[in-house]
């Protein structure tokens, strides 16, 4: 079983279980997966199931098959409480606590993932930043040990204005357009690019920034509903910011079926605290909600029937339990990728991050690890981070969200020379040399 033992920054310093110097012989050859998770602080109930859901898929590997390929996996947590600093002590208390290199890591915070590129850089590990982060970290080129697959948020935001503008009738010339964003490196993340597209397609675009977590949004939403009057309202929440928000719309009338969120707002926690009222609201997403697949069922058979499970077995394949069972198959799959040149062993964040720049899951893979049908085909290269993802919008009726769309393909054609131009920039602010990915072939 793997280990409980977890890290509690609290006040600066460090709770630590004991357990967590006293690793099991037989786990001295275990690759180590390393949580940055939030179970506690405003954003927990949002970070608990994700968590939950990451642990679970590398609990069911370990008790399954014996890890990856005959190699165990040793997880450990530390709990950052989605706070900046609070990461980075997290990260450089866990990098060194098991009993091999960190596999990768994954802060499920943009914030924290701006703070730790450089020292990932400088330790030599794999940072995984599933659907957030820096959008311009596609480029592999100047962020070699940053990975944005399979979607960023510039290109969240294309799609939003896509699907849109696709139930406009094509275009959006003189539409109203409104951004209620968390006030934070994330929240700001789509910004540049929904300006852009403003300018291209003719809408008027609005920014609404919330403060930090989100629950005095009144005055906002009085402002939308009252005085703006937008055709459309596009989310950036995260939290309670988005549980808020949609009983805030609901307030004041404004219509659920033009109220749309991107993946982090599109979970049952953002939307059962307003009842029936939430019915209509939609998010993007790029995986399938439900507990329909094979690996949920050897979930709940290995783990949750052998009293391992690490939530409640009613979370088991809600939207963000199944993000975290995502990231969790992202990173298993870059060390199996490795493995298959570097030996069946323990390996190195380096050899890691090769596995990671050459992961390719295609429809038959998704299909044999039990998730047919469950996300989009992968494939990462030494120049795309990101691996051209694209997103489908779902929508909330009241019990359970369904897919109405089909996947929407993110203008690449745009969106690639954005990256480029914004690596180069900070390749060029932080005297980070360009790779040639040609040479390394």
């Amino acid at each position: 079983m793997i280990s409980r033992a977890f890290l509690v920054i609290t006040a600066g310093a460090a709770v630590l279980s004991s357990s967590l110097w006293s690793i099991p012989s037989e786990a001295q050859e275990a690759q180590f997966f390393p949580g940055l998770q939030y179970r506690s602080g405003p954003y927990a109930p949002n970070g608990i199931p994700f968590a939950n859901g990451y642990a679970d898929y590398l609990e069911m590997l370990n008790a399954r098959d014996g890890g990856i390929n005959g190699v165990r996996i040793h997880y450990e947590e530390c709990d950052t409480a989605y706070n900046n600093d609070r990461g980075v002590e997290c990260y450089e208390r866990l990098k060194r606590a098991g009993p091999s290199e960190p596999a990768s890591w994954s802060p499920l915070s943009t914030g924290i993932t701006y703070a730790l590129i450089e020292r990932v850089a400088a330790d030599k590990a794999p940072l995984l930043t599933m659907g957030y982060g820096r959008a311009d970290a596609s480029d592999g080129r100047v962020f070699k040990w940053v990975f944005t697959a399979p979607i960023t948020y510039w290109a969240g935001a294309d799609a939003i204005i896509q699907y849109i503008q696709e139930q406009e009738g094509g275009s959006l010339a003189g539409k109203k357009i409104a951004l209620v964003h968390h006030d934070s490196a994330y929240g700001r993340e789509p910004i540049s690019t929904m300006q852009r597209l403003a300018g291209e397609e003719g809408f008027e675009l609005s920014l609404f920034p919330v403060t930090h977590p989100g629950l005095e949004q009144t005055a906002t939403w009085r402002q939308i509903g009252r005085q703006l009057r937008p055709d459309w309202v596009v989310m950036w929440g995260w939290g309670v910011m988005n549980s808020t928000a949609v009983q805030e719309a609901a307030a004041v009338n404004f219509p659920m079926d033009r109220f749309i969120g991107v993946w982090w707002s599109g979970a049952e926690q953002d939307v059962l605290p307003a009842g029936t009222r939430a019915a209509g609201y939609k998010s993007l997403g790029f995986h399938a909600p439900g507990a329909d697949f094979a690996a949920h069922q050897d979930i709940l058979r290995y783990v949750y029937d052998a009293g391992k499970g690490w939530g409640d077995r009613s979370g088991v394949g809600q939207v963000l339990y199944n993000r975290g069972l995502l990231n969790a198959v992202l990173a298993v799959e870059a060390v199996r990728t490795a493995q298959a040149r570097y030996g069946n062993r323990a390996l190195t964040g380096e050899e890691v991050r090769w596995g990671m720049e050459n992961l390719e899951i295609t429809n038959e893979r998704w299909a044999e690890m039990g998730l047919p049908g469950f996300a989009r085909e992968i494939k990462l290269t030494c120049e795309d981070h990101e691996g051209g993802g694209q997103a489908f919008v779902q929508q909330w009726d009241g019990q359970s969200w369904n897919i109405i769309s089909d996947w929407i393909q993110p203008r690449n054609e745009a969106l690639r020379p954005a990256y480029e131009a914004s690596a180069l920039q900070y390749a060029t602010e932080n005297r980070i040399e360009i790779r040639d990915c040609a040479a390394e072939e």
